[in-house]
C-alpha cells in the first residue's frame, strides 16, 4: 500500500518525514518558509495521516517512501528532511535504498540504541504504551501525554504542537508505529554512516542534550556531514524555533552539493 503524500510549494524536491503522533502537514512556519524556495514532498509516515492503515517497520517504512517519492517526483534527486521518528527513516532511505537524495537533513535523529538489554528495554516502554493506548482508544489523553514530556516543554503555543492535526491519528496507527518503529526497534546504524555518500546536516536543539550528542557523532561518523546545535532549542527545534531554523537548513540546501 502506497503513503500518503501532500504536495506543496515550488522549486527543488524537498522530502520531509515527520514525527510520531505528527502528518506531513505538521511543520508550521518551518515548512511554510522552506516552500517558498523548494517544493515540499510531505509523506504520511505509515500509522500516521493518509498513511493511518499502513503497518511496516523502519526498514520497509523507508522502501515504501522511496516507492511514493519516486511515483510523484520521478526519478531525479531530491532533498530528504527528517524529524524524530522521520529521521530515524530518512536513515533508513540513505543507507538502505536506492532513492537518488541531493542532501539530507535530520533534526532529532539518533542512529539507534547500541546495548541490546537497553533496546530491549526500549521496545517494553513502547509496547506498554501501545497496549495503553489501544485499550483506552482515547488518542486525546495520549496526546496529552505524550506531548507533556520534557522533549516537548518548549511547545507552548496550539501552532507549534499542531495539537488539531495531530488528532486526526488513530489509536490503532499510532500503536502500530510504536510497535513496528518506536526507537526500541531500530537496529543500530552507527556503522553504516562511514560509508555515506550524500551530504548530511545533523541539527539539534543545544539544550536536547541526548540528541545534540547524537548530532555530533552522526556529523563525526559519516563523512559529508556538519552539525548545527541551536542554542537553546529542544527536541522539536524546527517547531519552536522555525525562523532560526529555517534560514540554517535553507542557506545549507541551497549550497553546491559537496564533492563525493
Amino acid at each position: 500500500m502506497p503513503l500518503h503524500v501532500e504536495v506543496r510549494g515550488s522549486g527543488p524536491p524537498l522530502v520531509v518525514l515527520h514525527g510520531f503522533t505528527q502528518t506531513g502537514r505538521l511543520f508550521g512556519r518551518f515548512g511554510d518558509h522552506l516552500s517558498d524556495s523548494h517544493t515540499l514532498v510531505a509523506v504520511d509516515l505509515p500509522g500516521h495521516g493518509g498513511s493511518d492503515a499502513v503497518r511496516a517497520g523502519l526498514a520497509e517504512s523507508a522502501d515504501l517512501v522511496s516507492q511514493s517519492v519516486r511515483a510523484v517526483v520521478g526519478e531525479g534527486p531530491c532533498g530528504l528532511l527528517g524529524y524524530s521518528l522521520g529521521a530515524r527513516v530518512a536513515l533508513h532511505v540513505v543507507t538502505g535504498t536506492d532513492l537518488a537524495v541531493r542532501r539530507t537533513v535530520l533534526i532529532g535523529a539518533t542512529g539507534g540504541i547500541e546495548d541490546p538489554t537497553e533496546r530491549q528495554r526500549r521496545r517494553l516502554t513502547d509496547e506498554a504504551l501501545a497496549e495503553d493506548l489501544e485499550a483506552s482508544g482515547d488518542v486525546d489523553r495520549f496526546l496529552d501525554q505524550w506531548l507533556g514530556g520534557s522533549m516537548f516543554d518548549r511547545l507552548s503555543s496550539l501552532e507549534a504542537d499542531g495539537r488539531a492535526e495531530r488528532g486526526r491519528n488513530t489509536a490503532a496507527g499510532l500503536a502500530s508505529s510504536l510497535r513496528l518503529c518506536g526507537t526500541g526497534t531500530q537496529e543500530p546504524l552507527w556503522d553504516r554512516l562511514p560509508a555515506l555518500a550524500c551530504p548530511v546536516l545533523a541539527m539539534a536543539g543545544a539544550d536536547d542534550t541526548r540528541f545534540a550528542a547524537h548530532a555530533l557523532r552522526i556529523a563525526d561518523l559519516a563523512p559529508h556531514a556538519v552539525v548545527s546545535l541551536l542554542p537553546g532549542g529542544g527536541h522539536a527545534v524546527h517547531l519552536a524555533q522555525p525562523e532560526q531554523t529555517w534560514r540554517i537548513v535553507d542557506h545549507w540546501l541551497g549550497t553546491e552539493p559537496a564533492l563525493i
